[in-house]
């Protein structure tokens, strides 16, 4: 007998469900909201396509001072996470986030929206991301089409930052940023947050997790049907030789949890890039008896506040 339509084909609870007729069901991320002025935070936002190709658009955040300063500003670009499949830039979750980050570093902040997977398997997130970070670059000399850009960000002071999925997109851009230079935008650094590396061999305590590893294995296999598998280099880029020689950026702040398995790719990533004849700085970030993105979930808690305060120090050390 054929497959019904109802009849699901893969299942990855809680994130996401694929049923034979090809409809995809996301459990997780689906509510958006708009951007304007937040009250709360007084952080002002909008949205802007940034590839008239795809329509993808990044939401662009200025903080309320803003207005009333003839000083440039550090700048963020943000690529939300979400294993590639779910979640938006235009999330409450990420609207939220990076209101409280614009509002506490005194920053410009550009949220990634890129294609998700199934429907647009990887490499499309890199790809968008890529696009995206080239039209933020536009704007270096003033003369782009986004006046926020051209009035307010510092490309002499450039930040990449995501969370999970989103920071191993920040990782894989930071490299490309070495090899394909963006004329006039200087990467000064990276914020690593709970970042979403695997590998064949397990590191740490995920040898304990069998079951969890097969997850992790299918939810990657999901967003990239063509891979080579989990030392696919583009989820296990720390194994490969030329690690950290091509790293963009002289500063890296890597955030984990506790409780979160993904810790332990965290902790080996900065092991690794001390040891990768790279000559920056790395510092990690562990926040006790929490799990993976709890900041996203439970922003006002303590370990969520030191969090926040500690990535807007890192990103405001070098400003005048």
């Amino acid at each position: 007998m054929e497959p019904t339509a109802s009849e699901i084909r893969i299942d990855i609870t809680p994130l996401i469900r694929v049923y034979q007729d090809g409809r995809i069901e996301r459990l997780l991320g689906t509510q958006t909201v708009p951007p304007g002025l937040d009250p709360k935070t007084n952080v002002e936002s909008k949205d802007v396509v940034y590839c008239q190709e795809t329509g993808q658009c990044v939401r662009i955040y200025v903080p309320g001072t803003v207005v009333t300063s003839t000083q440039k500003l550090p700048l963020l670009v943000y690529f939300h996470g979400g294993r590639f499949c779910i979640e938006t830039a235009f999330s409450p979750t990420y609207h939220n986030y990076l209101n409280a980050l614009v509002s506490e570093s005194k920053i410009v902040a550009v949220s990634v929206d890129y294609r998700r997977a199934p429907e647009h398997a990887i490499p499309a997130a890199y790809d968008d991301s890529w696009t995206a970070l080239k039209w933020v670059a536009s704007h270096y000399d003033g003369n782009g089409p986004e006046q926020w850009l051209n009035r307010y960000a510092d490309f002499e002071n450039v930040y990449l930052s995501g969370d999970s999925a989103g920071a191993n997109i920040a990782h894989h851009i930071a490299i490309k940023t070495s090899k394909e230079k963006l004329d006039f935008m200087n990467l000064v650094g990276m914020i690593l947050s709970h970042p979403y590396f695997w590998g064949k061999e397990p590191v740490g305590d995920e040898v304990k997790n069998p079951a969890v590893r097969a997850k992790f294995e299918g939810v990657w296999r999901l967003a990239s049907p063509t891979t080579s598998g989990s030392d696919d280099p583009l989820i296990n880029p720390i194994d490969d030789q030329s690690f950290g020689r091509f790293l963009g950026c002289k500063r890296v702040l890597i955030c984990v949890a506790e409780n979160d398995i993904l810790k332990y790719r965290g902790w080996y990533y900065c092991e690794k890039l001390k040891n990768s004849g790279w000559d920056g700085e790395v510092e990690v970030m562990e926040a006790e008896g929490e799990d993976h993105v709890f900041h996203l979930r439970n922003s006002c808690c303590s370990n969520a506040v030191a969090k926040l305060k500690k990535v807007a120090e890192f990103m405001n050390q070098g400003k005048a």
